[in-house]
């Protein structure tokens, strides 16, 4: 608690010192401004008046009354004789002229001279205007030496703290990652006997998955298991426009690791500063220089110094290749989906502080949601309790919780929206389509609801029952899922004998599905098993020959005609089915998956 507080206090106090130093600056420059203005006000007004060559030549000839000038200033005010306006003038040596205009006096000739003390202020103003050059270099180095203190960033969060309270027991469906972190743990709980067999203690660890898979949070887990301090900041946060800030802060963040040793250093998102290193000039070269700094930290650690460094990304192919060698990042661990029983155990541990009914089966729901990450069945069970408040239930029902699924997958359902009866018919044709291709495709899910009520963008939709966990795709499967994707835009040319841009979403996920079943997964005869990625080498394709890139081009499109003249085939022959399920849902907006299987009870 004690270090978590020192940093508080550290970050207030350098905050007070960056805003102080900001006024100030502020402050000097508004003082410069209104100074110089003040001083140069009437400049241009003098300028209008009395030249330097006729005031001599009046004041020769006696023709002016009164003079009034300022100590230090160039500017005079006149009085002529017989004129009751006043004029001005501007001398270039005030001394040169009072002693004209005192030999002036002495013969004779009648001229009253007036000299005015100086404004305190404007006297005061004047002289730091001129210093203020070097004023405004004073603060900007204050302002660099504040802003380098600000380096300091790291939240420390000690055994002590709630923070450090999250242990394995609150990690569900990651049991494999978890036991590979057991040995991290005892590294830090019991380092010598590791030393005693020669081992030598791992520098960095690697968390890679997609977002919401739960890298955070195990990492916060190792650290409660191991009782250590847990150092933790975003790879965001060593990135600054000033040149060698990013490297300053990376040699701060280990500076203080190694005072609270053992301890583990968490850096999320570190392909913020981990890409590659690129010859580039300007942001991308603080970048290399902020890079570099992390690679002789990682290798400077002495051996004794129980420090790791664990790092999260979801992007791993964008780190730099010298960050992934063995002595840096010696370990890289793939944070993958939960499975069912996996997502089960996540569902149980984010429903302990839930009003559940009695009715609910956690189990049936991480049936329905495979593929889905741990913040989003998270985030599915909030959901279910914001709608069974505002629908003032005594606790969540099922109803809450599938409304609550088909907000986070599809979005929020749009009852208000005016839909005229033509896309309403042409919705209906389009889902019904989708859901009867499905119904006659093997590998298919089973359809769980059709709805012709707009959810986010979609105009409708069709749910299927995801209830299975699948490592790999088969080429069948992949066939026969862009015939469901292409079965609704083939309801609205056999059923409407028209086409609509109902089918842009659907035809955009096949035609990518195609793509990559041709260039990835290497599924197409023509070309071969060979992948090509022209994202990394936009320059791939030649490499193949000159015409390769029509070959792949035409594979694609063989693929989505072959899917899309099957999707027609099969509504051809099931018309019957297609105008009963697309009329039903005309009239009830939604069919249940009960109600759908009816349509085909012989």
């Amino acid at each position: 608690m004690k270090n978590d507080n020192t940093n508080k206090n550290n970050e207030k106090n350098n905050n007070k010192y960056l805003w102080i130093s900001v006024v100030a600056l502020i402050l000097i420059i508004t003082i410069g401004i209104v100074s110089y203005f003040y001083m140069n006000n009437n400049k241009e007004e003098d300028t209008k008046n009395v030249a330097y060559t006729d005031l001599i030549k009046d004041v020769n000839e006696g023709k002016i009354e009164k003079i009034e000038m300022t100590v230090g200033s160039t500017s005079l005010k006149l009085k002529y004789r017989d004129e009751e306006e006043e004029k001005y003038a501007i001398v270039p040596n005030t001394q040169a002229f009072i002693e004209l205009i005192q030999t002036k006096v002495e013969e004779g000739n009648e001229i009253q001279l007036i000299q005015n003390q100086q404004n305190v202020l404007v006297k005061m103003s004047s002289s730091l205007f001129s210093l203020l050059p070097t004023i405004l270099l004073i603060v900007m180095f204050v302002l660099i030496f504040k802003m380098q203190g600000l380096g300091d960033k790291g939240k420390i969060y000690d055994a002590e703290t709630a923070e450090t309270e999250t242990k394995f027991d609150d990690v569900a469906g990651l049991d494999e990652e978890k036991q590979e972190m057991i040995e991290i743990v005892d590294f830090l709980k019991k380092p010598q006997k590791f030393y005693d067999m020669g081992a030598k203690i791992p520098r960095g660890v690697l968390l890679c998955g997609k977002p919401g898979t739960g890298k955070t949070l195990i990492a916060k887990a190792i650290a409660g298991e191991a009782n250590v301090p847990f150092i933790s900041l975003s790879g965001s946060e060593f990135i600054e426009m000033f040149a060698g800030l990013g490297a300053s802060r990376v040699r701060k963040l280990f500076e203080k690791a190694k005072k609270v040793a053992p301890c583990i250093v968490f850096i999320d998102e570190i392909d913020a500063i981990g890409s590659r290193r690129t010859s580039s000039g300007g942001a991308e070269s603080e970048n290399n220089q902020t890079l570099n700094q992390l690679l002789v930290e990682m290798d400077g650690f002495d051996s004794k110094e129980t420090v790791i460094v664990l790092a999260a990304t979801n992007r791993p192919e964008m780190l730099d290749d010298a960050l992934l060698r063995p002595g840096r990042f010696d370990r890289q661990i793939n944070i993958g989906l939960p499975d069912m029983r996996g997502r089960e155990e996540i569902l149980k541990i984010h429903a302990k502080n839930k009003k559940l009914s009695n009715d609910i089966n956690l189990k049936s729901i991480a049936e329905d949601t495979a593929g889905f990450t741990g913040a989003e069945l998270a985030n599915i069970l909030n959901e279910a309790a914001i709608i069974a408040t505002i629908n003032k239930h005594r606790s969540i029902g099922k109803d809450d919780i599938e409304e609550a699924v088909k907000k986070v997958t599809v979005g929020l359902e749009k009852q208000s929206r005016v839909i005229s009866d033509k896309d309403k018919r042409l919705t209906a044709f389009h889902e019904a389509g989708h859901a009867i291709v499905s119904k006659f495709l093997e590998t298919q899910e089973a359809v769980k609801e059709i709805s012709i009520i707009p959810r986010g963008v979609a105009g409708g939709y069709t749910m299927y029952r995801t209830n299975e966990d699948k490592s790999y795709i088969s080429k069948t499967e992949m066939e026969e899922r862009l015939v469901a994707l292409l079965g609704g835009r083939a309801a609205e040319k056999i059923a409407l004998n028209d086409i609509s841009t109902g089918a842009s979403n659907d035809i955009e996920v096949a035609t990518k599905i195609a793509k990559n079943m041709v260039t990835v997964y290497g599924m197409s005869d023509v070309v071969g098993p060979i992948s090509i990625n022209t994202d990394k080498d936009p320059y791939e394709l030649q490499m193949f020959g000159e015409n390769f890139g029509d070959t792949v081009g035409q594979e694609v499109r063989k693929i989505i005609n072959t899917a899309y003249l099957r999707a027609q085939s099969i509504l051809a022959n099931n018309m019957d089915k297609l105008n009963a399920v697309a009329n039903t849902l005309l009239e009830k907006e939604v069919i249940t998956e009960e109600e759908f299987e009816r349509f085909f009870i012989a």
